[in-house]
């Protein structure tokens, strides 16, 4: 018999963690459930480690493989492999909150059949030792569903920026494999792309508000292994690509609802000028690599981003202007940068200051 959930464990090099991991999903009292792990050759002995849980236990499966760089491949791979009616994600060095796939189960029998339900995450920072918040991107009170556009739309006009990691939520296996939902390989953060496309297509949404995952953030993680500021500056342009893509694609079918498109505009133009053209930015990360990312998170087509900010505010499509300005003659770069560093960057920062204080 098939299980009911799917675990998709990424490990790699995560050897002092995972007995902490594994524990948290054993000590589960809802015992329907297999754990895909797929183990990138690693450096430490997580391989042999997890060969020790799978010999324990059959509801563990290991597949190993090479290293990549990001967990994509991993993920991926667990969604191909998986054999549960509901996926839930977890990496090698966090863990799942005590009872979760007990109230997670109870949630999805009360409603069944969603594409998506959304749980909240608990935060373990152990580089300032201090516990973060709890992010859950629904209202607490809120105990319906959505259809996919709808709940894109409360979510980002709710929230000035939505926690996208996949761990968030328990995705119905077979709405990701009819729709090829993926992350894309070889991107680090690659949540925020795969997040937006599928809380979009997804037909109901039902969010739970079940605390599900306690993420940990620590030293030598992807997300604090940056030793520079443009680190993740062709992951960002890997992922803008792909939403602009997207957005063109389900903007031009019947029934898009058009307000989608300001909100996305919001988000992703800022992440745009921000990666690439904030006086940090500026300061910090060479000319060369924001002028080779920067065309690489226009896909080579500037007019990608013309629909987004077609649907923007005055102000994003000005500083749009400059940015595909810089991305068709590479010699421009240098005005983009003194137009967002000397007026976009300290013009904004006075409305933001302005909004604050009326807000007050």
């Amino acid at each position: 018999m098939k299980p009911f959930f799917t675990v998709c464990a990424a490990c790699c090099d995560v050897a002092p963690f995972l007995a902490e991991c594994f524990d948290s999903l054993l000590g589960q009292s809802f015992a329907d459930w297999e754990c895909v792990v797929c183990a990138e050759t690693s450096k430490d002995g997580t391989e042999e480690l997890l060969r020790g849980y799978a010999a324990r236990d059959p509801r563990f499966r290991v597949f190993p493989g090479p290293r990549s760089g990001s967990v994509s491949v991993s993920r991926n791979r667990g969604i191909e492999e998986a054999r549960g009616d509901y996926l839930v994600f977890l990496d090698g060095d966090d863990l799942l909150a005590p009872g979760a796939l007990a109230r997670l189960h109870d949630a999805i029998a009360a409603r069944p059949g969603a594409d998506v339900y959304p749980c909240s995450m608990a935060v373990r920072n152990e580089v300032t030792g201090r516990e973060g918040p709890v992010r859950d991107n629904y209202p607490a009170d809120f105990a319906g569903e959505l259809p996919g556009p709808e709940a894109t739309r409360l979510v980002y006009s709710r929230l000035r920026e939505p926690c996208p990691m996949l761990q968030l939520a328990a995705f119905r296996r077979e709405f990701l494999v009819s729709n090829g939902l993926r992350c894309l390989p070889g991107v680090r953060r690659q949540d925020s792309e795969f997040a937006a496309r599928a809380r979009y297509l997804a037909a109901r949404v039902v969010p739970t508000h079940v605390p599900l995952y306690v993420y940990r953030i620590r030293r030598g993680s992807v997300s604090t292994a940056a030793k520079r500021d443009d680190y993740f500056l062709s992951d960002y342009a890997a992922i803008l690509s792909s939403l602009s893509a997207f957005h063109a694609d389900v903007s031009a079918r019947p029934g898009f609802d058009r307000r989608l498109s300001a909100l996305w505009a919001r988000h992703w133009l800022t992440w745009l000028f921000f990666y690439w053209f904030s006086p940090r930015a500026v300061s910090l990360s060479p000319r060369a690599a924001r002028a080779e990312t920067l065309r690489a998170a226009f896909g080579g087509d500037p007019r990608r981003f013309d629909a987004l900010l077609r649907a923007s505010t005055r102000a994003r499509r000005v500083a749009g202007f400059f940015a595909k300005f810089a991305v068709r003659r590479p010699s421009a770069m240098r005005l983009a940068d003194f137009f967002f560093t000397k007026f976009y960057f300290p013009l904004t920062e006075l409305r933001d200051r302005a909004r604050g204080s009326a807000a007050r």
